[in-house]
């Protein structure tokens, strides 16, 4: 009766070590926290009509339309399209952040 007893125990033990490793669960990375600034804005920089203004002056230097201010030269450069189209919006009162100075 010893041996039937010791060798229930040692069939228990199995069981029981084999549920705890199918209850282990597989290690997920989780994302890296993801710092928060001090001010942190949760709508849009820019309205849709400073987007809109933008689009209009982007499409104008494609064609070769579009011209610098001062000096009249055709604008090539797509950041200069984009300045313009934002100064523009910014006149007509469309919401676009102030000028870096």
């Amino acid at each position: 009766m010893a041996t039937k007893k010791a060798t229930a125990k040692k069939a228990s033990g199995k069981r029981s070590a084999t549920k705890k490793i199918s209850s282990k669960k597989t290690a997920t990375k989780k994302s890296p926290a993801k710092k928060s600034s001090a001010k942190k804005s949760s709508t849009r920089k820019y309205g849709s009509a400073a987007g809109k203004s933008v689009e209009r002056e982007m499409k104008a230097m494609k064609q070769g339309k579009l011209k610098s201010g001062r000096s009249g030269k055709k604008v090539t450069n797509p950041k200069q399209a984009i300045a313009i189209g934002l100064s523009e919006a910014r006149k007509a009162g469309a919401k676009v952040p102030k000028k870096k100075s």
